[in-house]
């Protein structure tokens, strides 16, 4: 079997925290998810639901590999630390930040640092920043 990058990036996910969202259903929908876990296809409503997630992403797998490769993202999970920034800063360099899945900026960061060393950043997934660090950088993040 192929060991694909979806399926790299699954197991990226299951080693990490995972993002809450809400989602607003209609009841017959509900009820129709409430029936097929009722009936044991599936072990609770989430299940479900990442089970068409992951169905969807899947489906779209050609044109999502493609897109990624394209836009040169960053696949997965990655943390940008003090030390990682105060080196660009020391080789006049300025970071574009672009990930798909999960980018961090360590809560020692100052926003001061962010600024002289961050171009801009396009997460398509979550960021995680101090507070001070994402209003520093808003107009930087796309």
């Amino acid at each position: 079997m192929v060991y694909g990058w979806f399926e790299m990036a699954r197991e990226l996910v299951k080693q990490s925290d995972s993002e809450k969202i809400t989602i607003n259903v209609g009841y017959v929908d509900l009820g129709h998810i409430d029936l097929l876990v009722r009936e044991g296809f599936y072990s609770n409503r989430t299940d479900l639901i990442r089970t068409a997630i992951r169905n969807q992403i899947a489906s779209h797998a050609d044109t999502l590999r493609q897109t990624v490769s394209r836009r040169s993202l960053v696949l997965g999970i990655h943390h940008y630390s003090r030390k990682n920034l105060e080196d660009a800063r020391a080789r006049g360099e300025q970071l574009q930040i672009q990930v798909l899945g999960l980018a961090s900026i360590a809560e020692d960061v100052t926003p001061a640092l962010a600024l002289k060393t961050i171009e801009s950043i396009v997460v398509l997934g979550t960021l995680q920043a101090s507070a001070g660090v994402k209003r520093a950088l808003a107009s930087r993040i796309k």
